[in-house]
């Protein structure tokens, strides 16, 4: 079963992510997300264990636990979604909406509306 782990310390290492899950049952890896560009942690990471009767029993016990000062959160991490890598999204994509108007209602001259 893989599970998502969040609220990581920042310090938090991979091989300090499986230690905390091997006290639970048999780990088959653990991974700390990095950001890409400056290799700093995410804050975030996955754990897949081999049983999953193990796995669940890793939720329960440490969902909520205080690691280094922070509550993690840990439960059955959801699959991955394809994603569009068009960029953009909904009807007109990320260009912003239509401007403002002219306060003047176009006319070149100063108008008082008030």
């Amino acid at each position: 079963m893989n599970l998502y782990v969040g609220n990581l310390p920042y310090s938090t290492g991979q091989a300090e992510l499986q230690t905390l899950f091997e006290n639970h049952g048999e780990v088959d890896s653990a991974r700390v997300i990095t950001d890409r560009e400056t290799g700093r942690s995410k804050g975030f990471g996955f754990v897949e264990m081999t049983n999953d009767e193990e796995a669940r029993s890793a939720i329960e016990a440490l969902n909520g636990t205080d690691v280094e000062g922070r509550n993690i959160v840990v439960n059955e991490a959801r699959p991955r979604t394809e994603r569009d890598n068009r960029g953009g999204g909904g009807f007109r994509g990320n260009r912003g909406g239509g401007g403002g108007g002219r306060r003047d209602g176009g006319r070149g001259g100063f108008r008082r509306d008030y």
